[in-house]
């Protein structure tokens, strides 16, 4: 069955009223007869007041529905027991003959009625009302010769026959108005949107082949919770705050750097600020990132890894997140991104890792930075994305993002050669990278990286040339909608050459597999297995094996 489509005369909230009072419209009769049926006849309209009482009438029912707030509509006879308006009653074709006069009600593209069903009083009362409200605008602007007394007179008499429908579809936008009244007031801000999400992790690991098993073999139970407000002032920007608690560990920290977790990073559970950026666009092609907290570099250079990428959501190794070479000094600082086509974008960025300490070594551009460009390139159909990237980086002895073996060059995410290699003396390096991503169909992907790091000792002539790589097969919605398959192969950080100090003595290979299990919008489960070959432990031909267990929740 067809439906009306009512003209702005009927607002929004009323439209939603009828809705809810008449779930199914059908549709007018058949276009009528160009002569108009007599409708000033007084023995089907009878007696009514003159003119300016009709106008009083017309202009105090335009009111009644914007003045009164109602806690709740007239009660009234269902729909179903209601009897329809045929097309053969004078009812039906006055107000027929009203909307061809007036233009109230905009029926099919050609301004006629299709069919010969009847409508129901709900509808009925709803075009009534359009008609009313519309000749109520022609009288308020002094266009009150437009509408005939007959006119009016037959308004009057459809208004008392179907009075009843009129006060209820008044009274659900009433109550529709006060429910949008309710919200707008009780919402926690007109501006910010919060967000969240909490993971347990529950996580063990071996190591075959190591006669030190000081934490081989435990298994963690952790957890890492995060709340968002992102609040815009303009709808265009946003500005983002995040607080954060995090007591995940990597359980064989003490054997081997290798296989840290993507969620990790645990500050005992001390609640925290972990990011505060602003972001905004420049004109139509330029957006800006600026913020004193928590940025790194793949706010600014895509990661051409869309399955796996999501710091905590994606992949469960820090190393199978993000390509490690977007793992340069950053904290606080300000990105661009360009954007001068739908398929192409370039993207820049300063960052400082510790901007907010006045000592010396530290600070926006004393202590550690990074400076990085990158070009990225994605298909019309966004089946395949591609990226250079490129970043030069000083590390200062007395940041925290280098002296701390946890941190450092690449973000912990290789050997325990790459991440201090040093000492105690400052480092710059330049790093390269190549990333892509290619869906072969909508339930099968491939992504993978290779990049290059060398960095040099500020103090001497010592070097190091550090390499990682990865290839990653990704299955999207395997099983159902929302779920996720995947295989990853690759080298973390290693060091292959070296002037002045160690080069690695094996290169690690990482594996991962995983599968993620959406249980509904708002929970998964994702339980996987890491294994690192040659783990870096000081023993040739040791292999970590780490199993995870990782539950999402987001809200």
């Amino acid at each position: 069955m067809s439906r009306f489509h009512w003209r702005s005369r009927l607002t929004p909230i009323a439209a939603l009223a009828l809705l809810a009072a008449a779930p199914a419209a059908p549709a007018l009769a058949q276009s009528v007869n160009s002569t108009s049926p007599d409708l000033a006849n007084p023995d089907s309209i009878g007696a009514v007041a003159d003119t300016s009482e009709l106008i009083n009438d017309l202009n105090q029912y335009g009111q009644e529905g914007r003045n009164r707030r109602t806690s709740s509509a007239d009660q009234v006879t269902s729909v179903s027991q209601l009897s329809d308006v045929q097309p053969t009653d004078w009812a039906f074709q006055a107000l027929q003959s009203l909307v061809e006069r007036y233009g109230c009600i905009a029926g099919y593209p050609d301004g006629t009625y299709k069919g010969n069903r009847a409508m129901t009083r709900y509808e009925f009362a709803a075009g009534l009302n359009a008609c009313l409200d519309r000749i109520q605008e022609l009288l308020v602007t002094n266009v009150a010769d437009y509408a005939t007394k007959a006119d009016l007179e037959v308004l009057k008499k459809l208004q008392d026959m179907f009075k009843t429908e009129l006060a209820a579809l008044r009274g659900r936008v009433d109550t529709l108005e006060g429910r949008i009244s309710y919200l707008e007031k009780t919402q926690f801000s007109t501006t910010t949107k919060l967000t969240g999400n909490a993971i347990l992790g529950l996580q063990g690991g071996t190591l075959t082949g190591d006669d030190d098993d000081s934490n081989a073999e435990n298994v963690t139970f952790s957890n890492r919770v995060r709340l968002v407000f992102n609040t815009s002032f303009t709808g265009q920007d946003t500005l983002t705050t995040r607080l954060e608690t995090n007591n995940v560990q990597n359980p064989l920290n003490d054997v081997t750097g290798l296989g840290s977790l993507s969620y990790g990073d645990g500050n005992s559970n001390q609640v925290s600020l972990t990011y505060l950026g602003y972001r905004f666009p420049i004109g139509e092609k330029v957006e800006a990132l600026v913020g004193t907290t928590g940025l790194d570099l793949d706010d600014i250079h895509d990661t051409h890894n869309p399955f796996l990428y999501g710091d905590g959501s994606g992949a469960l190794s820090r190393f199978g997140d993000r390509p490690p070479v977007l793992r340069q000094p950053a904290d606080a600082g300000v990105g661009l991104v360009w954007s001068p086509s739908d398929q192409w974008s370039i993207g820049a960025a300063y960052m400082a890792g510790n901007a907010a300490s006045p000592s010396d070594g530290s600070g926006l551009f004393g202590g550690s930075y990074s400076a990085s460009a990158s070009l990225n390139y994605k298909s019309s159909d966004s089946r395949f994305s591609a990226g250079l990237f490129f970043a030069h980086s000083y590390y200062s002895n007395d940041d925290y993002q280098y002296a701390d073996e946890d941190l450092g060059l690449l973000g912990r995410t290789g050997t325990r050669r790459t991440i201090n290699p040093f000492g105690d003396h400052s480092a710059i390096s330049n790093s390269v990278g190549l990333q892509a991503n290619y869906l072969f169909s909508p339930k099968v992907g491939l992504n993978g990286w290779v990049g290059y790091t060398k960095a040099e000792d500020a103090q001497s002539d010592d070097s190091i040339d550090v390499l990682n790589w990865a290839v990653g097969l990704v299955f999207p919605d395997l099983g159902k909608e929302g779920n996720l398959g995947s295989l990853l192969v690759g080298q973390p950080p290693t060091v292959i050459s070296a002037d002045g100090v160690e080069e690695d003595d094996e290169t690690p290979i990482h594996v991962e597999a995983l599968y993620r299990w959406a249980v509904n919008d708002f929970i998964s489960i994702t339980p996987g297995v890491i294994a690192v070959f040659n783990a870096d432990t000081g023993n040739d031909n040791n292999t970590a094996v780490l199993g995870v267990v990782r539950t999402e929740f987001s809200f």
